[in-house]
């Protein structure tokens, strides 16, 4: 029993890194993404070279080991979920006439706004941390019920040379 449960842990714990490690990676964090990786190769050997052992007459080990990383990478996103690592800009079509309200709630972020002369839309762009887009959007759907939000992955390339 004790295999099984170390099989079962070892592919959790090296799905849920490995999941965070692609998230980290894509955020530019490059140095922890490598560190990472390093975890995930030792637990990965750690926990393929108990599997391997005996493997024809313990066929179970390879059900134990799948199990482990289904629940090892949905665990992963998860956790990834709750540290929403990385930027967003929200793109709002709201009501020209809810514009000022939304921009006076909203007074702490960056927010630009485009606008049509002779128009009753106005779109606007705000900038804001992921964890951040339910509280925001929440506040932009109750002045303006209506609106269009859409949320894209933002990143900062003035930095890039």
């Amino acid at each position: 029993m004790l295999i099984y449960t170390a099989i079962f842990f070892s592919k959790i714990i090296e799905n849920a890194i490995s999941t965070l490690r692609l998230i980290v990676v894509s955020n530019g964090k490059k140095k922890l993404g490598a560190f990472l990786q390093g975890i995930v190769a030792l637990v990965w050997i750690f926990g393929t070279g108990i599997v391997i052992v005996d493997i024809n007459k313990d066929v179970f080990k390879i059900v134990i080991f799948i199990i482990g990383s289904i629940v090892g990478s949905y665990l992963g996103s998860i956790i990834e979920e709750k540290l929403a690592l990385g930027s967003n800009m929200l793109i709002c079509v709201v009501k020209e006439k809810n514009e000022k309200i939304i921009k006076n709630k909203l007074s702490n972020y960056q927010i630009t706004t485009i606008c049509e002369k002779d128009n009753e839309y106005s779109i606007l762009l705000i900038l804001l941390k992921r964890k951040e887009i339910n509280k925001i959007s929440n506040i932009i759907k109750k002045i303006d019920k209506d609106s269009i939000i859409i949320s894209e992955k933002a990143k900062n390339i003035s930095n890039i040379v």
